[in-house]
């Protein structure tokens, strides 16, 4: 099985990141390959990274070869795209965002998300609410650290427990991690609160694997069916 995971944004060093907790939750003989857009934002915090984050990865996936790959996983919390993303491809698109939330909800009955920026809170609603699974959920808190500061993994991960406790002194019964680049961190914080945690690189990676292990295809009629044929100007 050959999965593409794609990062939303331009740093090279958080597709690595992403590409190695994608590596560490697949199964055995599941082949990973990770590719960074070209263009686009350096970290996706706001609705206009948002918007030219999703642009430039519809970009990249319009120019791969289809066949090459059983699924692929959109390794962006709350980002725009999967949508479009789904009428390009046949093939499964998992967003990171609908997959760990859908998980957190077999898991107990209400979730929390813990995030980064304050500002990126109303996006994570908001794909929440399109994927269904809003009501579900207590509250999106952020950790006030930006994508880019992830990398100082003992400031992280202290900011994770305190923004984690907030949502589960709300009513969490388990908590998500709402940014890619917090991946596989996720049992240190389970251990500290005492609850299951979700990290969303590794539930898309298995629900990907899933999807096409079951043979299981977006279906192309309705909502995501294929894109009218038309002229359409894309970045040079």
């Amino acid at each position: 099985m050959r999965i593409l995971v794609t990062n939303c944004n331009t740093t090279e060093s958080m597709t690595k990141e992403i590409e190695a907790g994608a590596r560490a939750a697949a199964s055995p003989g599941t082949e990973i390959v990770a590719m960074t857009p070209s263009w686009g934002p350096e970290s996706a915090e706001g609705w206009l990274d948002s918007f030219l984050s999703a642009a430039a990865v519809l970009d990249l996936l319009r120019g791969i070869d289809e066949s090459a790959y059983d699924a692929v996983v959109l390794a962006g919390f709350g980002e725009h795209g999967r949508e479009g993303a789904r009428e390009l491809l046949g093939i499964p698109v998992v967003d990171i965002t609908e997959a760990a939330a859908h998980l957190a909800c077999l898991l107990g009955r209400r979730y929390g998300v813990v995030t980064t920026l304050d500002r990126t809170v109303g996006m994570i609603e908001d794909s929440l609410h399109t994927a269904g699974v809003l009501s579900n959920c207590v509250g999106v808190e952020g950790t006030g650290l930006g994508v880019l500061e992830l990398g100082d993994s003992q400031r992280t991960t202290s900011a994770l427990i305190t923004a984690a406790r907030r949502v589960r002194d709300r009513g969490a019964e388990v908590v998500v991690l709402g940014c890619a680049g917090m991946t596989g961190m996720d049992r240190r914080i389970s251990t500290e609160l005492g609850v299951p945690v979700v990290d969303g690189v590794a539930a898309g990676i298995r629900l990907a694997e899933s999807c096409a292990a079951l043979s299981l295809r977006t279906s192309r009629i309705g909502s995501y069916a294929p894109p009218l044929p038309k002229s359409r100007r894309w970045h040079p």
